[in-house]
């Protein structure tokens, strides 16, 4: 059971009348409601028309409460102890905007200024002199639960709360409001937002204020355990997500080694796979299909970095793939000219490329099938970033055909089925320590013909394809280490 379970477990028998014993001495919440219903009429709110939502001014949503009795059955998801009842978070709370600033105004001065998501900046002047319960309104904290120091701000992005003080304890009402998630099930819209609409007619358990005060002390003793048990979840978490691609590193690295597997001298040889590569390569250039390169320098003994099995042999990656990157495209020639194309090769750019190795293939951007112009990354290759902050840290193997951005670089292997081990290579830790060598430039990036020159354990074709399923049967197993 995790922190977040723990601390939902604990809140949820507080708000049960679970945690801590019954003494019927100290009265019952039915009593306490009637109390609060006369102060806040006291204070000017009309209940009558709390139905109707008529506000009392401009910033402030009356809807208070309506009797116990029109909650249905059918609203109330638990039983409560006898001496508690069951009201309305309108009944027993008032929340109200706070007011606007310029993010100008958010950096001058001392005093605290609370949004949706606690303290947002600091200002020189305060609306509220006492400490509060503030509630995010809008966006991602929308809901959010927070106390305000003595003296403090509170924007527009949030509503201040106030309850009746001598009749409900602050604590308790903080920790069942930010049990009872008020910001789920917002609107689905852009910019989630939380009203009064949403909030007033919440069920609420109230129980006496005595037992109020009992339940926050055992809560307090508790949740010290929770946090610390939390702090050291995230430890261990941290541990195992560490281990997890540790492990992964030293796997792949004792696959490009020739250890990951036993050899099997029935399989060949690398050496007669390499000539193949190497005739079907020279059958492309012939053909026009790539252009003829330059014949790069033999590989020398001080160049080989650790041994490998007698049945492999060392070449460079540009014998075994054609390396280029793809095409570059503005931001005004994607939307006037490949959004919401029907037919095409969907466009990949570095964004597109995810760091868990998946690609966002529909992105809105395609090329058309007749701008042929367009370099493509053929189904089962890889593409890699090779310039920028996700250079060698992005890393993807195409399920189809793609256009892609000047940023990427396409290993298109000569013989088709070494791609897989290709992809797995370039995650080792021979390529990513070669790569990091090579970077270069203010942006960041390795070029073309350095990775054409870096080195390449090459198996037998047999064995590779072993190699793969074995990392494919391993790799998951790494990933849920650091889950």
């Amino acid at each position: 059971m995790t922190a977040k379970d723990l601390k939902n477990a604990l809140l949820q028998e507080a708000v049960q009348g679970k945690l801590v014993p019954q003494i019927a001495s100290e009265g019952n919440a039915r009593d306490l409601l009637e109390e609060i219903r006369k102060e806040k009429l006291s204070h000017g709110l009309d209940f009558a028309n709390a139905k109707s939502g008529k506000r009392k001014s401009k910033k402030e949503t009356v809807l208070a409460g309506s009797n116990p009795c029109d909650i249905k059955e059918e609203e109330i998801p638990f039983d409560i102890p006898e001496n508690w009842c069951w009201c309305r978070l309108g009944e027993i709370i008032n929340i109200k905007s706070g007011d606007g600033l310029t993010s100008s105004q958010m950096k001058k001065g001392n005093i605290p200024v609370f949004g949706g998501n606690g303290i947002t900046g600091y200002h020189n002047i305060s609306n509220i002199h006492k400490e509060s319960i503030v509630i995010g309104r809008v966006g991602f904290y929308c809901g959010s639960v927070h106390i305000t120091p003595n003296e403090a701000w509170v924007t527009d992005n949030a509503f201040i709360t106030t309850y009746s003080e001598k009749q409900i304890d602050k604590r308790f009402l903080v920790y069942v409001l930010r049990h009872l998630n008020l910001g789920q099930d917002n609107n689905a819209t852009a910019q989630p937002v939380v009203s009064g609409k949403k909030i007033y007619p919440i069920p609420f358990p109230l129980p006496p204020l005595a037992e109020q005060k009992r339940i926050v002390v055992a809560i307090e003793k508790f949740m010290p355990l929770i946090e610390e048990y939390g702090k050291k979840e995230t430890q261990l978490k941290a541990i195992n997500e560490k281990i997890g691609t540790l492990t992964k590193k030293a796997i792949l690295q004792e696959a490009v080694q020739g250890k990951l597997i036993p050899q099997i001298a029935s399989e060949g040889n690398a050496r007669d796979l390499l000539e193949e590569i190497k005739k079907e390569k020279a059958k492309l250039v012939k053909e026009g299909k790539i252009k003829k390169e330059k014949p790069l320098p033999e590989i020398t003994e001080d160049e080989i970095p650790f041994d490998i099995p007698e049945s492999w042999c060392w070449c460079r990656l540009s014998e075994l793939c054609n390396l280029y990157t793809g095409d570059s495209i503005n931001e005004t020639e994607k939307k006037l000219k490949y959004t919401n194309v029907k037919e095409g090769w969907f466009y990949i750019g570095t964004k597109d490329v995810n760091f868990d190795q998946t690609i966002n293939y529909d992105n809105g951007i395609k090329i058309p099938f007749e701008k042929d112009n367009f370099r493509i990354a053929p189904k089962n290759t890889v593409l890699m970033c090779i310039e920028g902050g996700s250079a060698g840290r992005k890393i993807a193997f195409t399920n189809q055909d793609v256009c892609f951005g000047n940023k990427l670089c396409c290993f298109n292997s000569y013989k088709n089925e070494i791609e897989k081990f290709i992809f797995y290579f370039l995650q080792s830790t021979l390529f990513t320590d070669a790569f990091k060598d090579n970077i270069n430039g203010i942006i960041g990036g390795v070029s073309i013909n350095n990775l054409k020159g870096m080195l390449f354990p090459l198996p037998p074709l047999a064995e590779q394809k072993r190699i793969v399923a074995t990392i494919e049967k391993i790799l998951p197993l790494c990933e849920k280490i650091g889950e």
